[in-house]
């Protein structure tokens, strides 16, 4: 008996624990390696560019969901051969196994729900990493944040408050996407309505003008924002809009160094505010 035990050791017993380790040390070296792709690829595009491409930000998506694929069949291929050196027969495992599948075949379903949808997101780029999104949840709720990671099962958001969101992606009934391509800052101005409206455009005009030249924002501005002109009347108020069409996920920054630049205008000017200058985007 003593003999046995001691020959399943040194065959068998020796041959499951080099499996174990190996796949151990595969698993690290493949998130090892899926996470200096990532890295590489966030490396080359902040030396070209202030924010992520759309490219970039897909192929870091693709690199994790391919690491995750690659680890879960390995963690598949190390079970059968396992199984095998156990001396369990797979073929007698299948009628079980076809039984505890339909058994949880109901509460596999949501599973199934999020690794299609996850497909489809990594698939049709709807989103990736450093995306600034907002995520409409099937409870009715939403889920605002930046993009950390996605898989096949879930998205990860951080808030801008450091909170984490983790969602799971069958769950998503609706995503947007505030950092695709472009944005656009949008900056409401009120003004008296006894104020003189063609010399508060004629201010907003410079400012306009003025912030093609100011530090930082020309790097953030695809084109001059434009003056949209009255956007709304109230009782004692007139609504001014500008726009500006902005980076991916630049346009809070945009609309706030707007907000400042059209205060100190129309305060040189001699105009009054009828209330806070606000910003949409």
């Amino acid at each position: 008996m003593t003999s046995t035990l001691t020959h399943w050791l040194l065959t068998e017993g020796l041959h499951i624990v080099l499996v174990v380790l190996v796949a151990v040390i595969t698993t690290r070296t493949i998130r090892w390696g899926a996470g200096r792709i990532s890295r590489r690829l966030s490396e080359a595009d902040d030396h070209e560019t202030t924010v992520r491409s759309e490219a970039v930000k897909h192929r870091q998506a693709v690199a994790s969901v391919i690491s995750s694929v690659a680890i879960a069949l390995l963690y598949v291929v190390v079970a059968v051969d396992v199984t095998n050196q156990l001396g369990l027969p797979v073929g007698s495992l299948v009628a079980p196994a076809a039984v505890l599948g339909a058994a949880l075949g109901f509460g596999a379903q949501r599973i199934v729900q999020d690794l299609l949808s996850g497909f489809f997101i990594i698939t049709e780029k709807q989103y990736g990493f450093g995306d600034l999104i907002e995520l409409s949840v099937t409870s009715g709720g939403t889920a605002v944040g930046t993009v950390e990671d996605v898989t096949l099962r879930v998205t990860k958001l951080r808030t801008s408050d450091g909170e984490m969101y983790t969602v799971p992606n069958g769950q998503i009934v609706k995503a947007l996407n505030m950092s695709k391509d472009w944005a656009r800052a949008v900056v409401d101005v009120p003004v008296p309505t006894s104020a003189d409206l063609n010399r508060v455009n004629d201010v907003l005009g410079d400012v306009a003008k003025a912030a093609m030249q100011n530090d930082g924002l020309p790097s953030l501005l695809l084109d001059e924002p434009s003056l949209m002109g009255v956007e709304s009347i109230e009782l004692d108020t007139v609504n001014l809009r500008m726009v500006a069409r902005t980076l991916p996920g630049k346009q809070f920054e945009v609309g706030r160094k707007l907000r400042a630049l059209i205060v100190a205008g129309l305060r040189r000017a001699g105009i009054a505010t009828s209330g806070a200058v606000s910003t949409k985007s």
